[in-house]
């Protein structure tokens, strides 16, 4: 299959591409790796708040942490 890259650098990717993969017309977005010289894009799923607070908690990352990362970021050089 061919995809095209316009000027504005958008690929259109085949619609038989997407089918097989399940993904909706105009839907979706994707992960974009460079892996020997080729593109690989992978499906991306787009979490919900809910979904990076299971997360936060499975990783052991408290509020507190979260604040502290904040606060260090903040900072002034």
């Amino acid at each position: 299959m061919l995809a095209k890259l316009t000027s504005k650098n958008q690929l259109t990717v085949p619609k038989l591409a997407l089918d097989a993969l399940g993904i909706p017309p105009g839907g979706g977005y994707f992960e974009v790796d460079v892996q020997e010289g080729r593109l690989v894009l992978t499906p991306a799923r787009i979490g919900t708040a809910d979904g990076v607070r299971r997360k936060l908690e499975a990783l052991g990352i408290t509020e507190t942490d979260v604040a502290d990362a904040v606060a260090w970021a903040r900072r002034p050089d």
